[in-house]
């Protein structure tokens, strides 16, 4: 059993939809507030879900929602965001890297506009957001950094089939590594969360071929940062942890009720 989030802040990024707006529900079925930063403010007839249905669901499962519209590679919209998620909550608490571009091309199929895309949310993003939140989560009692990327690994097999996201996803794994060790001494915990499935969110159009029976639902990555963020923050830091392998240490061992269908085989995620 972990501890409960009520009334921690969690500062999450990209909550409107998916894995970022599953955790954002578990956290709040505590009693957490929760600040949902994203760009989805107004409806989008190709994804599902803006800021403000997530504050509503946020709010139904009984925690505090604040609906802030935030493009992550924009200073001013985080500096503006994180303040307005302290002015309403008191400070920070938690803060939840999700917010991520994709695009699995080869290197003659990406265009520079999808390069920067990628670079700018996932690397620049995840660094702003860090540094922005970290003198919030400084203050805080039990502070954690959790960054949804994965296992650094440098077998060139990861890196040919779509160097530009390898590289934008590394590139949070790397902000991972090296905050933990800088702001070990501070008790903040930095840590990467990645799954050992594929997860059925809408990013799964990315990905040609996948047949979305043979995922997993985002609630299975919720339960594990749940687990995360329960626990003491210097007992754990600068680790690239697998949803599965933090729910087994938590006492979970039948996975099916995560499955979209318990009768189908499971595609290993990216990475893994």
């Amino acid at each position: 059993m972990t501890a409960t989030l009520a009334g921690k802040t969690l500062f999450i990024t990209g909550a409107s939809r998916g894995i970022g707006l599953a955790i954002a529900l578990r956290a709040a079925r505590d009693g957490a507030n929760i600040a949902i930063a994203a760009k989805s403010h107004v409806p989008n007839p190709k994804l599902p879900g803006t800021i403000h249905s997530a504050a509503a669901q946020v709010e139904a499962a009984g925690g505090r929602a604040l609906a802030v519209k935030c493009d992550v590679r924009d200073e001013s919209e985080v500096r503006a965001a994180v303040d307005a998620a302290v002015e309403r909550f008191g400070g920070i608490d938690i803060l939840v890297n999700n917010a991520s571009a994709i695009s699995l091309s080869g290197t003659l199929d990406t265009p520079m506009k999808r390069f920067d895309l990628m670079f700018g949310v996932n690397v620049r993003g995840t660094f702003l957001c860090s540094q922005v939140c970290l003198p919030h989560l400084l203050r805080a009692d039990n502070p954690h950094i959790l960054v949804l990327s994965p296992p650094l690994n440098m077998d060139p097999r990861w890196f040919a089939p779509h160097l530009a996201y390898t590289m934008a996803k590394y590139g949070m794994s790397q902000c991972v590594l090296g905050m933990a060790e800088e702001f070990r001494g501070h008790g903040v915990a930095v840590n990467a969360l990645w799954p050992r499935t594929v997860i059925r969110t809408a990013a799964l159009a990315m990905i040609p071929g996948v047949d979305p029976a043979r995922c997993r639902t985002p609630e299975i990555m919720a339960d594990a940062a749940h687990a995360v963020f329960g626990a003491p923050a210097r007992s754990r830091s600068g680790r690239f942890l697998i949803d599965e392998d933090v729910l087994r240490e938590s006492g979970v061992t039948d996975f099916t009720r995560y499955a979209v269908d318990p009768a189908q085989p499971l595609l290993p995620d990216l990475f893994l």
